[in-house]
């Protein structure tokens, strides 16, 4: 039975790139050697880690006052590295707390600096994006989530800002058209929509940095991997490599706008069924609802049970929702294609007929 893989990660990858991974770990390239097993520093890798940063700043309109890394450490290192370099200790960031990861992020920058939240929906369980705001002046940068993986809401809007804006853009990057330039910094964990967990994306106006008072540790100095191309220690060889291998998939399905296209097209498959189904109801405020993670919840508690039986026996898996919200979480990023979201409704049209 074919499975739908729904999680919000590590998530689906498109069925080329597993295939082409795969072959590369038995043989790269036809060298007689493994990914795995290559240098770092080797013409072959060199070509790899040069494809996928010159596929970022297409994708990303990105011109050179931008550097482009490939880190370890995961965005949650993102949260205390982008402190650590941009905001001296008698600065004041701003922050939009919209979830539980910006939250966290929140709770790391208070090491390095002042702190303003200047805009939160944490009254109401993270279930909108809140508007009607403004970035002071003396704002060092403005850092939002673009995405809520959790609570599936999403940035629809960007907001105005005279400082930086710094984006954790994890779970929403490369899915529709953007404008890298718009923003002082972006990051974002690969395991959404870019390839394995491992590497972290990492985009950077280089004139922010620089500026702090602090002396910074080599590897938390993203001047360091910027002077040595992401190469100043052994970078994660697979992941960075499927991950070009998962840009060169969307350059080749229409770029940001195909991507676009389609998961508007999955979102509103699955959104409708929500509304006119009588067992469901959506978790988020509809002008915010999330076009990567769409969560709901049944009407009947009673329900959640057997619909997630009859979810997994469709072959709909991972679908349970986050605690912090209860019922259902649907991740449907660029791979998942139209039949998996149509699976799903599928079972929700069945089980209507049973119980509605």
């Amino acid at each position: 039975m074919k499975k739908y893989n729904f999680s919000p990660g590590p998530a689906i990858l498109p069925a080329s790139v597993l295939e082409e991974a795969a072959q590369a770990v038995r043989d790269f390239n036809g060298t007689g050697l493994s990914l795995l097993e290559i240098s770092h520093r080797s013409a072959a890798f060199t070509a790899v880690i040069e494809e996928a940063e010159a596929s970022v700043r297409a994708l990303l309109q990105l011109n050179d006052d931008y550097a482009v890394l490939f880190l370890g450490g995961g965005a949650s290192s993102q949260f205390f590295m982008t402190a650590m370099n941009l905001l001296n200790e008698d600065e004041t960031a701003c922050y939009a707390d919209t979830g539980t990861w910006a939250s966290k992020a929140i709770k790391e920058a208070k090491l390095f600096g002042k702190v303003e939240v200047i805009a939160s929906s944490k009254d109401k369980n993270y279930t909108y994006i809140p508007r009607g705001w403004e970035v002071p002046a003396y704002a060092k940068y403005l850092h939002i989530t673009s995405n809520n993986t959790i609570y599936g809401t999403q940035y629809h809007w960007w907001p105005e800002s005279a400082a930086p804006i710094v984006a954790d853009m994890s779970s929403d990057i490369f899915s529709r058209p953007l404008d890298g330039k718009k923003f002082g910094l972006i990051y974002a964990g690969a395991q959404k929509n870019l390839g394995p967990s491992g590497v972290t994306l990492v985009v950077v106006k280089k004139d922010i940095l620089g500026k702090v008072n602090r002396v910074l540790p080599s590897m938390l100095n993203y001047d360091t991997h910027i002077g040595e191309h992401s190469l100043y220690n052994t970078p994660p060889v697979f992941p960075i490599y499927v991950s070009m291998l998962t840009l060169r998939w969307i350059k080749g399905n229409g770029g940001l706008e195909g991507m676009e296209v389609l998961n508007r097209r999955k979102a509103e498959l699955l959104y409708d069924e929500i509304d006119a189904n009588p067992c469901f109801e959506g978790a988020t405020a509809k002008e915010d609802r999330s076009l990567m993670n769409v969560t709901f919840l049944a009407k009947t508690p009673e329900w959640e049970a057997a619909f997630a039986t009859a979810a997994k026996d469709a072959g709909c898996v991972e679908i349970k929702g986050h605690r912090s919200v209860g019922g259902f979480r649907a991740s449907i990023y660029n791979a998942m294609p139209v039949s998996g979201v149509q699976a799903l409704v599928d079972v929700m049209r069945d089980f209507a007929q049973k119980n509605g």
